[in-house]
């Protein structure tokens, strides 16, 4: 079924997005669609007319939150349309039929959406800065901090790995489309931009960008004024020399997030990752010395078939001598169609549970001990929502350095979208207390 039969106006749309920050990029345009449709975006099911969910596949957890939201749709708004997209949708699409979604649509169907669902019903276009068609939440988060997809695909097929499957072979988006998307978001307001995609590093690989994606960035710096710039994930050997060196212009954000995955050279080549521990600790003191204040952040998969509890303890030791800033600690999720799910020597649950706990453990070491390094300094924030005080004074509001530290403050002076120095005078929340510098 390529168009969703509609019995009535679809005014409220609910938006629902689990996964990376590609998903969130695309979701992010999927909003911007709808509410120049003149639909008002919200964040819960309940009272709307359509609820999109976009899903992820990468673990047997996300696959489960992912039929969770479709049944909890289906529950509190039983007469709304549901369409589901994403990875998931791509892996199981009959499934998530049988349990209540009126349109399944893969990753490909995604710029389509709004057609489907809207079919001829695109009335009252109005523009996104100042239009009250988004609830709150969702119009903040839309001019705050922005997330635009430069790439999607990987070409690697890492042994665990679903996305290949899911997401295609890499293919990029032309350099002249992302500028005019960051030039659109900076038009409206945006004071941070994120770009995203599967592999960053392969970005202009497969469409003749020959300058890859520092020449991007540096176009980016170059023909925009965008207050912050930041970059959503990387591979070691995507640090090099010429792109570190983009950093000497301090829009650029003081944050790479690197996926180790293992510290394990056995492991790594089981998993079919493309380096060593060594070439991992190599790009980690490259950015150190271009940039001794970067949070340098990390994914760890633990119990991947046949890890020895050898191996594990050399990917502990490698997380405690590099000090991460923060580690997302994930167990082992055998995909049905990667090459580890036929692995031999799967680890048992009750092992991987308990590594993962040691790992979460050295995780809140490593980040505490990255946040002592910064209490009592001044750092610009991007303050970017509020919430009300358990105890009835005044709001609190939370945003995040360039270096992705969370920090706290209250004030009944409204804040969002703001850019503003901030003294880090203590601890709250995993981030800081922070103290407004005039």
């Amino acid at each position: 079924m390529s168009e969703l039969q509609s019995p009535g106006p679809i005014r409220r749309v609910a938006l629902l997005t689990l996964g990376c920050k590609l998903n969130q990029a695309e979701s992010e345009t999927i909003a911007r669609d709808l509410t120049a449709a003149g639909c008002q975006v919200m964040d819960a099911p309940a009272a709307a007319d359509a609820v999109v969910i976009n899903t992820c596949a990468v673990t047997h957890i996300a696959g489960r939150k992912s039929r969770h939201l479709v049944r909890l749709a289906r529950r509190l708004s039983p007469q709304a349309r549901i369409v589901v997209t994403g990875c998931y949708a791509e892996s199981d699409g009959a499934l998530l039929r049988r349990i209540g979604a009126d349109l399944v649509l893969g990753n490909d169907g995604k710029p389509a959406l709004v057609g489907n669902l809207l079919g001829n019903g695109v009335q009252h276009p109005r523009p996104l800065d100042n239009s009250p068609s988004s609830d709150a939440a969702m119009a903040c988060r839309l001019r705050t901090r922005s997330f635009v997809k430069i790439q999607e695909g990987c070409n690697e097929v890492c042994a665990f790995c679903i996305v290949p499957r899911t997401r295609g072979r890499e293919r990029s988006v032309a350099m002249a489309e992302v500028l005019s998307a960051v030039r659109e978001r900076e038009a409206d307001g945006v004071q941070e931009v994120v770009l995203t995609g599967t592999q960053l590093g392969a970005y202009g690989r497969d469409n003749g960008e020959e300058g890859g994606l520092a020449e991007l960035v540096e176009c980016l710096l170059a023909q925009t004024s965008l207050p912050r710039l930041r970059l959503s994930s990387l591979q070691p050997a995507d640090i090099t020399p010429g792109l570190l060196r983009l950093w000497e212009d301090s829009r650029l954000c003081r944050h790479f997030h690197i996926a180790l995955q293992s510290g394990s050279d056995a492991v790594l080549a089981r998993m079919r990752r493309r380096y060593t521990a060594a070439q991992f600790r190599q790009a980690v003191a490259a950015i150190r010395e271009a940039l001794p204040d970067a949070a340098i952040t990390t994914d760890v998969l633990v119990g991947f078939p046949g890890e020895t509890e050898a191996e594990f303890e050399e990917t502990y030791r490698f997380c405690r001598e590099v000090e991460f800033a923060a580690l997302h600690v994930f167990p082992y999720s055998r995909r049905p169609g990667t090459l580890a799910a036929r692995m031999p020597e799967q680890v048992p649950e009750a092992v991987k549970r308990a590594r993962v706990q040691r790992m979460l453990g050295l995780a809140q070491q490593l980040h505490d001990r990255f946040l002592r390094r910064f209490e009592g300094e001044v750092i610009s924030v991007l303050w970017e929502r509020s919430r009300e005080d358990k105890n009835g004074a005044a709001p609190v509001w939370e945003g995040l350095t360039d270096n992705y530290i969370r920090v706290f403050t209250a004030g009944v002076e409204p804040l969002d979208n703001r850019l503003l120095p901030v003294r880090l005078s203590g601890r709250r929340d995993g981030g800081f207390w922070g103290e407004l510098v005039s």
